[in-house]
């Protein structure tokens, strides 16, 4: 398999499933500026979309979208328990979680990348996160994970997202569940694996 990647972008999220699933990949980065790769492919070849992640079979079936991702990776290795059961309801829990990261999460950091937002649109953006950061927090109390004790491809997910949070100036501080759960995941081997690869730990 290959992964494309981009540095610290939401395909942090699929890149430490993999490690957590054990699964041999080859990683491209494939850079979310320049649209390259290092040999100097169009990336817009490959994914007409352009953005990462996306994950490239063995027998060239390419996959897009991180949530798909994740949880197909996870079913390759039923035994690590990484997504509950398909036609389970923890199933479906599972990909409302990722839903949830992926619609008011995700996408409500793209307008503070965005070098043309407005100031005062951005200060909207960030009290808006800030609600939903809250929420997440108050779900994570008394537990170590999203889903409860065990670790799951949705909390790979909310890691990669939270993130962002330092660099965007989203304030988590008030939220002590979050900041528990983003120091365990710090320590989790494959993360650590994963933000090395990427250079995002030295």
């Amino acid at each position: 398999m290959k992964l494309y990647y981009s540095p610290g972008a939401c395909s942090l999220s699929p890149h430490i499933v993999v490690h957590e699933a054990g699964l041999p990949v080859e990683l491209v980065l494939a850079s979310t500026k320049t649209h390259q790769l290092a040999d100097g492919t169009d990336y817009y070849t490959l994914n007409p979309l352009g953005y990462v992640p996306m994950l490239e079979l063995d027998d060239g079936t390419r996959l897009t979208e991180g949530p798909a991702i994740v949880q197909y990776l996870a079913d390759q290795v039923p035994a690590k328990q990484l997504a509950p059961a398909n036609g389970t309801l923890p199933r479906y829990r599972l990909q409302a979680w990722l839903t949830f990261i992926g619609t008011e999460l995700h996408k409500s950091f793209t307008p503070l990348f965005a070098p043309g937002t407005p100031e005062d649109y951005k200060a909207s953006v960030r009290e808006r996160l800030g609600k939903r950061l809250q929420w997440v927090d108050e779900q994570l109390a008394g537990k170590q994970y999203l889903m409860g004790e065990q670790f799951t491809v949705a909390d790979a997910y909310l890691f990669t997202v939270t993130n962002w949070a330092r660099a965007m100036h989203v304030d988590l501080s008030a939220l002590p569940n979050l900041l528990a759960f983003r120091e365990r995941m710090r320590e989790r081997p494959a993360v650590q694996q994963a933000m090395r690869e990427e250079g995002l730990l030295k």
